[in-house]
């Protein structure tokens, strides 16, 4: 969705996870979803202020600053510690017409963090041999891509997601589905591509990086033409069922509304105007890069699952985990990606692993680390007053994973 690189992006850009601590620009930005989207941000957000192993922290005020201060209507967040202690925290409403509490571990729409599920299942492919890394997406979609210096011949599945593609982005010729009046439109995943393939190439594949949404499009369509089944129940059965993620699941066609306990989601269309409930869209145009819906709580079990090698192969986490440089605009200075998962350096020492994601009316920055620590923070409105409060937001999960 959410959710961003070379500049941050949009609805469906990395959020902190990608940036692993990568701060989400504007809404606009978010575009690039799953970008799920990278963000538009000239210059990359500060170092968090260091913070030192063990030290006490307390996240609620921060929680609490973010909505007092910084106009968000709510801010969730979920640790989990070393010894497997879970905490759950929540400041603000749920919902600003009625000022009912905001739920704790309440579900989000989580953006661009789809993009490591979707990265998961095809690496989880790649180990049961039905999927190679580096054959050209030609092998599994024949003659689907094609355009102006654009050949699914010399791009492979690696380059996919790892951003290297050089492929046009769907979403940033999408916005009316995103903010405008065709957010209740629904979408196929083929008309996403189309989209795309209407535009020239950003560069060569393998000559730069760029966030990309269309990426991900094309490894869900991979997933689906070499399993022979929908990539939801893919994502369901081979990561969401099989590790007990109970509030996560894969929007069904047509699906508009959050399903249990949530806080609604808002968006400002411009400074100075009031917030919009944006909750119920069809999300149907991030679907593989930033169709899903999670809470806090999830996504440090799922993150910290993953890091701690309990859905993949030895072999296919390593590749995962190897990352190259990016453009670091936008994002926390040092992160770089992996194959639909960012590394960050911690203030305290070490790396935290996650993705983000920023979709409308939700932002979500998740990491975890090698030692089983995770913490996941969510906000429910786009376009805060400041880029700043991105950054104060984003750089809760430093003080919280460099914390006793």
């Amino acid at each position: 969705m959410t959710d961003r690189p070379s500049v941050r992006p949009l609805p469906c850009a990395p959020s902190a996870g990608r940036r692993a601590l990568t701060v989400v620009a504007t809404a606009v930005a978010a575009l690039s979803l799953a970008t799920a989207l990278p963000a538009t941000a000239s210059a990359s957000p500060a170092e968090p202020e260091p913070t030192a192993r063990g030290a006490r922290y307390d996240v609620r005020g921060d929680l609490r600053r973010l909505v007092t201060e910084d106009g968000f209507p709510a801010a969730l967040a979920s640790t989990l510690g070393r010894d497997g202690r879970v905490r759950h925290e929540a400041a603000g409403v749920a919902d600003l017409r009625t000022r009912a509490k905001a739920p704790a571990d309440g579900r989000i729409r989580v953006g661009s963090n789809t993009k490591t599920f979707t990265a998961t299942v095809v690496l989880q492919l790649v180990g049961e041999g039905k999927i190679a890394l580096d054959s050209p997406v030609e092998t599994y979609l024949p003659n689907l891509l094609r355009g102006d210096g654009i050949d699914g011949r010399a791009i492979t599945v690696r380059q996919l997601l790892q951003h290297t593609s050089g492929l046009p982005n769907y979403t940033d010729h999408l916005r009316e589905a995103v903010f405008g009046e065709k957010r209740h439109t629904y979408y196929q995943p083929r008309e996403l591509v189309d989209i795309a393939l209407a535009h020239k190439a950003l560069f060569a594949p393998g000559t730069s990086w760029a966030y990309n949404n269309t990426n991900y499009v094309l490894a869900g369509l991979i997933i689906e033409k070499v399993t022979g089944r929908p990539l939801a129940e893919q994502i369901t059965q081979r990561v969401i069922e099989r590790i007990g993620l109970r509030n996560t699941y894969f929007p069904g066609v047509g699906e508009q509304t959050l399903r249990g306990a949530h806080p609604r989601g808002y968006h400002a269309p411009g400074p100075g105007v009031p917030l919009e409930d944006i909750t119920e869209i069809d999300p149907s145009w991030g679907w593989s890069a930033g169709q899903m819906v999670s809470t806090p709580g999830d996504l440090n079990r799922f993150f910290s699952t993953l890091i701690g090698g309990g859905l993949l192969k030895p072999a296919q986490l390593a590749e995962m985990r190897r990352t190259v440089e990016i453009d670091t605009r936008g994002w926390r200075p040092g992160t770089r990606y992996g194959l639909g998962l960012t590394s960050t350096p911690l203030s305290c020492g070490g790396l935290v692993w996650g993705h983000g994601g920023n979709l409308p009316g939700y932002h979500s920055f998740p990491g975890a680390t090698e030692d089983g620590r995770a913490a996941t923070i969510a906000l429910t409105a786009n376009m805060p007053p400041s880029l700043e409060a991105m950054d104060r937001a984003d750089a809760l999960i430093d003080k919280a994973l460099c914390a006793k």
